[in-house]
């Protein structure tokens, strides 16, 4: 690190940056971000509810504070849109947004569906601000494995 920030220094002495971010300072802005797509649900499809919630996305808040997600959108490749309500991530913290039926907590949210969302062998999630602003995408092609991290 202290390499990085004597390469920092010596191109701001030499006029060569007007601005540097090093490493630690690109980590400490963190984000709001899609972290894992589990697409396919263990076992077989069978359209139960434990099916339809072995299937989830996962969102990740790496800031130093909590994010309010209230009119977020996921959504796959087809449309299939989840909306958060009111709801705050906590810094630090992961939600995990599952397909099926169930009560929602402070890590776990429910689309209460009644049918799978995430193709198990290709799709899209998109992550959305309220204002309709894509935050982050993750893709998956592979029937290899059940889940993208992202």
């Amino acid at each position: 690190m202290n390499r990085v920030r004597t390469i920092a220094a010596a191109a701001v002495a030499a006029g060569l940056a007007t601005a540097v971010l090093v490493p630690a300072q690109a980590q400490a802005a963190g984000s709001v971000h899609l972290y894992k797509v589990h697409y396919d649900s263990p076992g077989s499809d069978t359209g139960s509810n434990s099916s339809l919630n072995g299937e989830y996305v996962q969102i990740r808040n790496t800031t130093s504070r909590a994010v309010s997600l209230k009119g977020w959108t996921v959504t796959d490749a087809s449309n299939h849109k989840y909306t958060f309500g009111t709801y705050s991530l906590g810094a630090g913290k992961t939600v995990t947004v599952r397909t099926g039926k169930g009560t929602n907590s402070s890590s776990t949210r429910y689309q209460n569906r009644g049918s799978y969302v995430w193709n198990n062998t290709s799709d899209k999630a998109t992550l959305r601000k309220s204002t309709g602003t894509s935050v982050d995408t993750c893709s998956y092609n592979s029937s290899r494995a059940d889940y993208k991290m992202c």
